[in-house]
């Protein structure tokens, strides 16, 4: 099956494409089309013709094509997550969960392009400005570079394209190379929907290519990313004065008070660790755990992520399938033997199930120091070490250059008022694990995990350019 990129409401043949492997089965899947240079400039030229079509395009039609994504969407669920499933291995359950919030990112989105509201501004607080009248409303920047990652291929696009198109604006889409098919559907469905021609451009192909045209080129008014942090670290060197948002890496902390209920803990973390091979932005990593309740907990954690099902993405019963790539099997089996080289304890896991699949695995007496502990693993592993108190466990939380999401579970509410003033991350998340997320809150990191809020309503924001109007009337 080969693919066609989508350029000015046309789907393009390329002279060159690269073949597309299940990282599951290893079997090619699809012809995926590689962009040079020529037809990235004319998919920039394409949304750069046709901004004022969408920056005209009133709020009310703008809603209606969103709906229509997300209609179109819900009766096609099943086939949108089976790409997935094929793509990157995401197993269907997870698969039929991410469209699930994609659909109702797109519905947050179709609600967002009638809520543009500026504000008016009281001119006569200011002496000399008695006789004026001041307003603000929000304009679209224009063209919008959307560079995107392969662990969520569906709603992590929906959190790019559906404010961008609420507040008006077209983009120019590059998907991770792993996971085109779900960007090239998408826009199929955007074009079923109505959306104009040329608004929404996807190119697929090599990062080193496409990103470094996307982000430099005068006429991309801004760059939107969620990817690693050294791609981030150069989007930002090369941006200049673009507006950029960059959703970056993690190693979420969470912390285990001495609680009464345990087993909600767990069953939270198991998921939270462990859920799409812990291929998560925000998936579990680090767990600090008060020594009143630690072997307790250890046990039961390590007896439920050993109960997980690993297997084929396609089986419904399936929680952990392939990670990406085998290197990246390769990677985390250097970081176990660095932590066990370093006297940490593997109690569940550690070992290769075929190519691909790392099984669920924990360690303990993990040191600082580690890659473990400092780097962001992105595969099924999690460090679960035992701190006197919930200060001691804050501590180390915050030891790290990372700080998008962290977690506490307590009983008492002066501790976790507490934890959330003195954790160092964008959001904490009380009673649940840092991989809690709804598509409608504040989303962005601190430190090394980006710059920007997401959330649909604040990604508008961020996709905008508030302007100032002051009126005066003439004697």
């Amino acid at each position: 099956m080969r693919k066609k990129l989508f350029i000015d409401g046309k789907w393009i043949e390329t002279k060159e494409n690269y073949k597309l492997y299940s990282p599951y089965s290893r079997k090619e899947i699809a012809e995926i089309p590689l962009a040079d240079e020529k037809l990235v400039d004319e998919a920039i030229s394409a949304a750069q013709k046709h901004a004022d079509v969408m920056r005209s395009l009133p709020a009310h039609e703008r809603s209606a094509i969103l709906t229509r994504v997300a209609n179109c969407l819900e009766l096609h669920s099943d086939e949108a997550a089976k790409i997935m499933a094929l793509e990157n291995a995401k197993p269907m359950k997870a698969a039929r969960a991410e469209i699930a919030r994609t659909i109702q990112t797109y519905r947050f989105a179709a609600e967002e392009a009638k809520r543009l509201y500026g504000e008016t501004i009281p001119m006569d607080a200011a002496k000399g400005a008695e006789q004026k009248l001041g307003f603000t409303f929000r304009e679209p920047l224009g063209v919008i570079a959307a560079i995107t990652p392969f662990n969520f291929p569906f709603n992590l696009v929906a959190h790019k394209l559906g404010p961008a198109f609420a507040a008006g604006n077209t983009v120019v889409l590059k998907p991770a190379s792993q996971t085109p098919l779900s960007a090239l559907y998408i826009a199929e469905v955007f074009e079923k929907a109505g959306l104009p021609p040329g608004a929404l451009n996807v190119v697929t192909g090599r990062g080193g290519v496409i990103g470094d045209v996307l982000v430099q080129d005068p006429r991309v008014k801004m760059v939107t990313f969620t990817g690693s942090l050294e791609v981030g670290q150069r989007i930002r060197q090369l941006a200049g004065l673009k507006r950029v948002t960059l959703e970056l890496g993690s190693n979420s902390p969470v912390i285990i008070d001495n609680i009464r209920n345990l087993d909600i803990a767990v069953e939270k973390c198991v998921t939270g660790a462990f859920a799409f091979a812990g291929q998560v932005c925000i998936s579990v990593q680090r767990i600090y755990v008060h020594e009143a309740v630690y072997d307790a907990f250890l046990q039961k954690f390590a007896d439920r992520a050993k109960k997980l099902k690993i297997g084929d993405p396609l089986d419904e019963d399936t929680d952990i399938s392939a990670l990406i790539s085998s290197g990246e099997v390769e990677r985390i089996e250097a970081w176990i033997q660095e932590a066990t080289g370093q006297n940490a304890r593997i109690v569940a896991g550690g070992e290769r199930i075929g190519e691909g699949i790392l099984a669920p695995t924990i360690l303990t007496d993990v040191p600082s120091h580690v890659s473990l502990c400092t780097l962001e693993a992105f595969a099924p592993i999690v460090m679960v070490n035992k701190v006197n108190s919930v200060d001691e466990a804050i501590r180390a939380a915050n030891d790290s250059q990372y700080g998008l999401q962290a977690g506490i579970f307590t009983d008492s509410i002066h501790t976790a008022i507490h934890a959330a003033k003195e954790l160092e991350s964008g959001g904490v998340i009380v009673n649940d694990v840092p991989t809690f997320r709804v598509d409608h809150m504040p989303y962005g990191g601190v430190k090394n995990s980006g710059t920007g809020k997401e959330g649909v309503k604040y990604s508008v924001e961020e996709m905008t350019e508030l302007k100032f109007v002051s009126f005066a009337a003439l004697e």
